[in-house]
């Protein structure tokens, strides 16, 4: 029996036939063309990942550094404001560096009051060198970054003498206590090894802070953005950047704030309150008018040092904002360092009466 062959079935074997080879090429095609997109895929996804990792997070151990953010740009009024504030550095600098000297020289300012006067102006002199240096270079030249142990040390060192200089404050509020409100026992409160150990004390106040909070701060993992929104490295800019949960160091943050800010001022604050009774029962209105202009000029300068701080290391990061950041820092950075010699020296009969007595001898040594 012969098989039935259908002519249109054969046709159609045939045209299939033929048809595969131009299949079998288009697919390649079209299986190369995937492949290529996938390879670009995954060399993008690659390079993603390498940049992902170039931002992984990074701590003290690696080579890596921070980018600090310039406080003034290249407008004219910018331009002002940077002169203005090497202009107060350089006053700063010059008044605190005079009263240390004219102290030290001159024997009738070898008193309490004055020799922690001296270790004020002593860090007044450190304290604003710490950050404002880097800040003009900064703006000049455009070096902005630092290194990660530059960083730390500038962190270190603003704390530390920030702290001391706190702690010194409140000490030095005491000795104005016991010299208006005790003064027939003050030589015996205020005695050169009392004066001595405030001194040791607010310095190793300064020393301990610095230490933890330095420590703590450094020991985190950094990742994403080096770019620090401040103008130098302090503390809560850095933890902006950190990659880690840092809730618990903040409440550690808050009670060293406590500890080394509101103390003092509640120190502060009571010395004051009981040297203002004291002055006010003065028989002499001319000595109270004296006393209540200089306790008015005291708190002044305290609270533009103390206020600042406060806003920058108790108040929530909500209330924050690089650019008052960056206001409030100034204040207590390259304000208040001019203000301290101003306020408690400078104003000072014995010491205006010192530097002229000085002035007046280098002026007949040299006609000599």
């Amino acid at each position: 029996m012969t098989p039935h062959v259908d002519p249109q079935r054969d046709l159609r074997q045939a045209l299939s036939h033929s048809l595969e080879p131009r299949k079998d090429k288009a697919e390649g095609k079209k299986s190369t063309r995937d492949r290529d997109a996938h390879g670009d895929c995954g060399s993008g996804n690659l390079s993603e990942a390498r940049q992902e990792a170039g931002r992984g997070p990074w701590n003290h151990s690696s080579t890596t550094g921070f980018v600090l953010t310039r406080l003034f740009n290249e407008s004219q009024m910018h331009l002002f404001l940077f002169s203005m504030v090497v202009l107060v550095y350089i006053l700063a600098m010059a008044g605190n560096a005079t009263m240390v000297l004219l102290i030290w020289a001159d024997a009738q300012l070898h008193k309490p009051m004055y020799f922690l006067l001296s270790q004020l102006s002593f860090l007044d002199i450190f304290f604003s060198s710490v950050t404002v240096p880097k800040m003009i270079v900064a703006f000049l030249f455009d070096w902005t970054s630092i290194s990660f142990g530059g960083c730390g040390a500038q962190m270190f060192f603003f704390m530390f003498l920030g702290a001391a200089e706190c702690l010194l404050l409140a000490l030095m509020a005491y000795d104005r206590y016991v010299a208006i409100c005790n003064p027939l026992r003050y030589p015996v409160l205020m005695s050169r090894r009392v004066c001595l150990l405030m001194v040791v004390s607010s310095w190793l106040g300064g020393s301990l802070n610095a230490s933890i909070q330095t420590s703590l701060t450094l020991q985190f993992p950094y990742c994403g953005s080096r770019k620090v929104t401040h103008f130098f490295c302090e503390v809560p800019s850095l933890l902006m950047l950190a990659c880690a949960d840092t809730e618990a160091y903040k409440q550690v943050l808050f009670v060293t704030g406590v500890v080394v800010l509101l103390v003092p001022i509640a120190f502060i604050t009571t010395s004051y309150a009981f040297i203002l009774v004291a002055v006010l029962q003065m028989r002499s209105v001319e000595g109270r008018q004296k006393a209540l202009a200089t306790c008015s000029s005291h708190l002044t300068v305290v609270n533009l040092f103390y206020g600042p701080l406060v806003y920058t290391y108790m108040l929530p990061a909500s209330y924050h904002s690089p650019g008052q950041d960056d206001v409030v820092s100034v204040f207590y950075t390259v304000l208040t360092p001019l203000l301290n010699p101003v306020i408690y020296s400078l104003r000072n009969k014995e010491v205006t009466g010192a530097m002229k007595k000085i002035i007046g001898e280098c002026g007949v040594r040299k006609n000599a």
